[in-house]
């Protein structure tokens, strides 16, 4: 084989850059989360996978309820932080607008153009992480990232995050429209 092994610890490239929230009490609270997936088309599902130590697992199970909030590049700081810090220890929320919708336990960042509400609807333990899976009860986008009424990624400007060397990127230009660049090479 012409290919290096790369061991066990390769990651898909790349993954979102969002920033899950939940409340601490009467505090929202937020960390960032790069571990997040569609997992269902009707309902609309969700499947996050949140670290067992981060203070969050514990307050979703609580609430019940989370949001994702897809920050644009320009707010790198801000996510990085959110990062770095538990909301053990620090209020995050102070670093944003909180705003809410129609889940109490899922507050939204006002400062992301895009925002899911998602009702907790199963949880899978894993060795590390637990798996929560999130019905999708309503999304909020700024018009200004909307082309023909659907998210444009380039307007969002979203950050992506690789793994394991562990840096942000983000979205250049699209590639092609999906389930039609690739017709030429479908046989009649």
């Amino acid at each position: 084989m012409e290919k290096t092994n790369l061991g066990n610890n390769s990651f898909i490239y790349p993954m979102p850059v969002t920033i899950l929230g939940t409340k601490n009490g009467e505090t929202a609270n937020f960390m960032a989360l790069g571990w997040l997936s569609r997992a269902n088309g009707n309902p609309p599902l969700l499947v996050a996978g949140v670290n067992k130590v981060h203070f969050t697992t514990q307050l979703i199970r609580e609430n019940k309820a989370f949001s994702i909030n897809y920050p644009s590049a320009d707010m790198i700081k801000e996510v990085d932080y959110c990062g770095l810090v538990s909301g053990r220890k620090e209020d995050k929320s102070q670093l944003f607008s909180v705003e809410y919708g129609e889940l109490e336990g899922a507050p939204l960042i006002k400062e992301c153009s895009l925002s899911l509400e998602c009702k907790l609807v199963d949880i899978y333990e894993m060795p590390t992480h637990d798996l929560f899976i999130g019905e999708i009860i309503a999304s909020y986008a700024d018009e200004k990232i909307l082309t023909d009424g659907k998210p444009d990624m380039g307007k969002l400007n979203p950050l992506l995050l690789t793994m394991p060397d562990n840096h942000y990127w983000t979205v250049k230009e699209k590639a092609g429209k999906a389930w039609n660049v690739g017709r030429d090479l479908k046989k009649d």
